[in-house]
Protein backbone atom coordinates (compact mmCIF):
# COMPACT_ATOMS: atom_id res chain seq x y z
CA UNK A 1 0.00 0.00 0.00
CA UNK A 2 1.00 3.25 -0.87
CA UNK A 3 0.54 6.39 1.96
CA UNK A 4 1.00 10.16 1.93
CA UNK A 5 2.49 11.43 5.26
CA UNK A 6 2.12 15.17 6.50
CA UNK A 7 4.02 15.81 9.29
CA UNK A 8 4.45 18.94 11.00
CA UNK A 9 7.31 20.53 13.23
CA UNK A 10 7.61 23.28 15.29
CA UNK A 11 9.89 24.59 18.09
CA UNK A 12 9.21 23.43 21.26
CA UNK A 13 7.20 25.58 23.30
CA UNK A 14 10.03 26.08 26.14
CA UNK A 15 11.70 27.60 23.65
CA UNK A 16 12.41 30.63 21.99
CA UNK A 17 11.14 30.86 17.98
CA UNK A 18 13.77 33.92 16.56
CA UNK A 19 11.38 33.73 13.46
CA UNK A 20 7.53 33.73 14.92
CA UNK A 21 9.47 36.76 17.49
CA UNK A 22 9.95 38.91 14.14
CA UNK A 23 7.33 37.96 12.65
CA UNK A 24 4.95 38.79 15.82
CA UNK A 25 6.93 41.67 16.47
CA UNK A 26 5.96 42.97 13.19
CA UNK A 27 2.15 42.65 13.13
CA UNK A 28 1.08 45.91 14.81
CA UNK A 29 3.30 48.07 11.58
CA UNK A 30 0.59 46.30 9.83
CA UNK A 31 -2.35 46.57 11.34
CA UNK A 32 -2.47 43.33 12.90
CA UNK A 33 -1.92 44.23 16.30
CA UNK A 34 -4.55 41.60 17.64
CA UNK A 35 -1.98 38.87 16.39
CA UNK A 36 -0.03 37.88 18.54
CA UNK A 37 2.64 34.86 19.91
CA UNK A 38 3.80 33.36 16.19
CA UNK A 39 5.71 30.18 15.88
CA UNK A 40 7.12 29.46 12.54
CA UNK A 41 7.88 25.15 11.92
CA UNK A 42 7.98 23.36 8.91
CA UNK A 43 5.68 21.06 6.87
CA UNK A 44 7.33 18.53 5.33
CA UNK A 45 5.27 15.85 2.88
CA UNK A 46 6.60 12.59 1.74
CA UNK A 47 5.13 8.89 0.40
CA UNK A 48 5.87 5.59 1.71
CA UNK A 49 5.37 2.12 0.20
CA UNK A 50 4.18 0.40 3.42
CA UNK A 51 2.39 -3.90 3.67
CA UNK A 52 0.16 -1.49 6.14
CA UNK A 53 -0.68 1.57 7.84
CA UNK A 54 1.03 1.02 11.17
CA UNK A 55 3.77 -0.21 9.35
CA UNK A 56 3.92 3.16 7.57
CA UNK A 57 3.78 4.89 11.10
CA UNK A 58 6.53 2.88 12.48
CA UNK A 59 8.51 3.86 9.45
CA UNK A 60 7.52 7.71 9.03
CA UNK A 61 8.19 8.24 13.18
CA UNK A 62 11.51 6.84 12.75
CA UNK A 63 12.54 9.01 9.90
CA UNK A 64 11.44 11.59 12.13
CA UNK A 65 13.62 10.54 15.10
CA UNK A 66 16.45 9.69 12.84
CA UNK A 67 16.55 12.69 10.08
CA UNK A 68 13.98 15.20 9.81
CA UNK A 69 13.55 16.27 13.52
CA UNK A 70 15.93 17.68 16.11
CA UNK A 71 13.85 15.94 19.12
CA UNK A 72 16.21 18.67 21.20
CA UNK A 73 14.96 21.56 20.05
CA UNK A 74 11.96 20.25 18.08
CA UNK A 75 8.24 18.42 18.61
CA UNK A 76 6.57 16.98 15.62
CA UNK A 77 3.16 15.24 14.82
CA UNK A 78 2.10 13.31 11.41
CA UNK A 79 -1.04 11.98 9.79
CA UNK A 80 -1.01 9.23 7.46
CA UNK A 81 -3.67 8.87 4.63
CA UNK A 82 -3.58 6.40 1.70
CA UNK A 83 -3.52 7.15 -1.76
Amino acid sequence: MKFKAEIDIMPQEALLDPQGKAVSSNMDKLGLSMIDNVRIGKHITLEIDAVDEAQAKVKVDEACKRLLVNQIMEDYRFELKSI
